[in-house]
């Protein structure tokens, strides 16, 4: 298989560029992408695609375990590796399914190892030929055009309809956010209000204000629903 393009993701940025550094001199590694948060990293998994994220626990805002957990329901998720100076996150992170655990400091030997348990996991799992992506058909004046669901940041109830909206414009469907909820569960959309669904991979942020959350799509912040928060709460591993 050629080089693998992986994900860095650690909030402290020398602690960032050594496991950067250390992850481009494995000769089996193409390309390391890096970012500062889980936000970012979500944002930057919404446009390209990677074969494993190395990730820190604790981080403010998501943390790395919440991060893991949201992944989790993407269609094909990446393998993880949790880097961290905590050991206590062992258990988590393997009932999370994590491919491996390196404590920092980092030692090039051990992180190398977790390279190839990645790449094991690759082997194995990689499925025969790509997934495509689900097209919906929508009525645009007259004429049926086909939006890709990847595209789809989140949907809102409109009785019997539901509108979907991408970063380009809205569309109404026939079909009812319920059977919506259900069918596209293993793509990552969840509900967040009893008239809202949002795909996790297009959030940019996840705020908790006077005891209020609310997500941010597209720019634009979208209320949780008080039920809905416990949910989404547990759903990102803060209901422990």
């Amino acid at each position: 298989m050629s080089g693998l393009r992986v994900l860095a993701v650690d909030d402290e940025r020398p602690a960032l560029d050594e496991l950067q550094w250390l992850l481009e001199q494995d000769q089996r590694i193409g390309e390391v992408l890096a970012c500062g948060s889980a936000t970012e990293a979500l944002k930057t998994l919404q446009e390209r695609e990677v074969d494993a994220v190395f990730l820190d626990v604790q981080m403010p805002g998501l943390t790395g375990l919440e991060l893991a957990q949201v992944l989790g329901r993407f269609r094909q998720p990446p393998p993880v590796v949790f880097v961290t100076a905590h050991e206590a996150h062992a258990v988590d992170a393997f009932e999370l399914r994590a491919v491996d655990y390196v404590l920092k400091p980092v030692r090039a030997e051990r992180l190398a190892e977790a390279v190839r348990r990645v790449i094991e996991g690759v082997v194995e799992e990689r499925a025969p030929a790509p997934v495509e992506d689900v097209q919906i058909a929508v009525e645009l004046g007259g004429v049926t055009r086909f939006v890709a669901r990847s595209e789809v940041t989140h949907v809102e109830a409109h009785g019997d309809y539901a509108r979907l909206h991408t970063p380009t414009g809205s569309h109404l469907v026939r079909v009812p956010l319920t059977t919506l909820e259900e069918d596209w569960a293993e793509a990552g959309f969840v509900r967040i209000h009893r008239s809202l669904l949002v795909a996790l991979r297009h959030v940019e942020e996840v705020r908790m204000e006077a005891g209020r959350c609310s997500v941010v799509v597209g720019g634009a912040p979208l209320q949780v629903s008080r039920r809905h928060t416990r949910e989404l709460r547990e759903l990102l591993g803060r209901g422990r």
